[in-house]
């Protein structure tokens, strides 16, 4: 199982959303997903940076692994609507660690409001469930990919991520059936 949770508050239409489309790919892989609920932002509140006024996104996967743990789930996936960086990088839009099973994904930048332009809620859908499924790809052991179209294709910017699909390539998909111990 794949679970999914909420850090802080999120629109439940776009969680909605982003789980269905999980639950609809990964059933192929006999593999269900389900929101689990929400988290409050207190806890990672050690993981701001206000000289940057953002979060350092790993310090997120040990919670979530520890509520993979306990849920006894292949992965957890914590969505957020903070603005998460890394070190070296200026911001990023998820992270995940195969080892804690755990990723996370940030909202913040991907919003056509963040760049001043109008809202846009199937957009903002679509980016969210390509970044979703980018970084469980992460958990399940799939490196970057150089297929543009792969949703495993390293997003740089926005650009990046609309221009890719929200599926894995065939090579990745072949990958991740061999990670999953998935047999034809």
């Amino acid at each position: 199982m794949i679970v999914v949770v909420s850090i802080g508050p999120i629109e439940w239409w776009l969680v909605d959303g982003i789980v269905a489309f999980v639950r609809d790919y990964y059933s192929r892989f006999g593999i269900s997903a389900e929101f689990s609920g929400k988290l409050p932002v207190e806890p990672f509140s050690v993981a701001f940076n206000p000289s940057r006024g953002q979060y350092l996104g790993r310090v997120f996967l040990p919670t979530l692994s520890a509520l993979r743990e306990r849920l006894n789930a292949k992965a957890v996936l914590g969505i957020t609507e903070l603005d998460l960086y890394e070190e070296g990088l200026n911001f990023i839009f998820g992270v995940a660690n195969p080892s804690l099973g755990s990723a996370v994904v940030s909202l913040h930048r991907l919003r056509n409001e963040f760049y001043g332009l109008q809202p846009d809620e199937e957009v903002l859908l679509e980016r969210a469930i390509k970044e979703a499924m980018h970084e469980l790809g992460h958990v399940f052991g799939l490196s970057h990919c150089p297929n543009r179209r792969c949703v495993m294709h390293f997003s740089n910017s926005l650009l990046d991520t609309d221009f890719k699909g929200p599926t894995y390539c065939p090579r990745c998909e072949e990958k991740l059936r061999k990670n999953l111990g998935v047999i034809e």
